[in-house]
């Protein structure tokens, strides 16, 4: 099946049943929540990139590229060290994620220009918008499931459509969750690219909350979610296309946001509690402590002495001293691996890598 409705010939009301509804409320009320508690820490900057860093795996797993927490963590802020492929790729991720949110923030828009910047950085080329035929979707089986728009003028006339119901507020009088699940949709089926339409799609759903103002920052991500139930996502994508039936589909993406800001506030309140608990600590017993500090040890889950250097405009000698005193008092695990050393917030690392969403 190659036909795609308009967005917009979807009539709002279709998704004002009773499931649906009370559905909406109760994820509506927990990314409310879940952007309160996200306010509460003392710098979210450091929720957007180990948030992010997180994100950056589950997401990459969803289209089977897998890499532990422990080499991404190493490679996070360093690709040019890693010669594991999956990694860099994961950590290339979190790059455009980062750029993205700059788009948004600073625009207050999702255009087709910074879709096509944020998987030029996922995929490390501009090859843009697919312009040769050939592309379609199979099963694990490798039969043919769906056969996306192969004609590249209506591919990119799909797609300015699609800019257009993500910007102009007027065209779809829905909530924007409903509107975040029709767009991932309509995105995924297009499939506007040779290579990263599903991370890119991923992308693109947080985005769009922080553009609709659901959160001040990107730390809802729903690829845990959807890897832990992906032939349901796969199946209930297929039900739209060839049975029209986009109710399952936003019941799932509506439980997605729930179960996902619900795990979210949990990870946040962690992370805060163990940054409150450091702090004080720290600043109990050392002579040395600055909130610049602190947020390097919990910006870099694995941190080195030249970011230290860096961040806080310290010498080579003072931040190996700062770090070596950290790691003898406990705070810290030293580990040496190949030429770097690397000071590791075990406890950090713990919270990232939890399996409980």
């Amino acid at each position: 099946m190659t036909w795609l409705c308009q967005l917009t010939d979807l009539h709002p009301s279709r998704f004002e049943r009773a499931d649906i509804l009370k559905r909406l409320t109760t994820a509506s009320r927990q990314l409310a929540e879940l952007k309160g508690v996200a306010a509460t820490m003392p710098n979210q900057g450091i929720l957007i990139n180990t948030l992010g860093l997180q994100e950056a795996k589950d997401s990459s797993e969803v289209e089977n590229i897998v890499t532990t927490h422990d080499e991404l963590f190493r490679a996070a802020d360093t690709l040019e060290t890693t010669t594991n492929i999956a990694t860099k790729e994961v950590a290339q991720y979190r790059k455009a994620l980062h750029l993205g949110f700059g788009y948004v923030r600073q625009t207050g828009l999702l255009t087709n220009n910074h879709i096509l910047e944020i998987q030029s950085v996922l995929e490390q080329n501009k090859a843009g918008f697919r312009k040769l035929p050939g592309t379609a979707l199979k099963s694990t089986s490798g039969e043919i499931i769906y056969t996306p728009p192969q004609d590249p003028n209506t591919v990119q006339m799909l797609m300015n459509d699609l800019e257009k119901f993500i910007n102009d507020d007027k065209l779809f009088d829905a909530d924007p969750l409903i509107k975040m699940a029709l767009i991932h949709h309509q995105f995924e089926s297009i499939h506007p690219f040779y290579d990263g339409n599903g991370r890119t799609g991923r992308i693109i759903n947080v985005l769009y909350m922080v553009k609709q103002g659901l959160l001040d920052v990107p730390v809802l991500y729903l690829s845990r979610y959807i890897v832990r139930t992906k032939s349901e996502y796969y199946r209930l994508l297929q039900e739209v296309r060839e049975r029209d039936d986009w109710e399952s589909w936003i019941l799932y993406m509506l439980t997605a946001v729930e179960r996902t800001a619900s795990g979210s506030i949990t990870t946040i309140q962690a992370i805060k509690a163990l940054l409150m608990d450091m702090k004080h600590r720290i600043r109990k017993d050392y002579s040395f402590y600055s909130q610049d500090l602190i947020n390097n040890l919990f910006s870099h889950p694995y941190t080195k002495i030249e970011f230290v250097q860096n961040e806080l405009k310290v010498s080579r000698l003072t931040a190996t001293k700062y770090l070596d005193s950290l790691a003898e008092g406990g705070f810290l695990h030293k580990q040496k691996i190949g030429r770097s050393s690397y000071y590791i917030n075990r406890p950090l690392c713990d919270i990232l890598s939890q399996e409980a969403l």
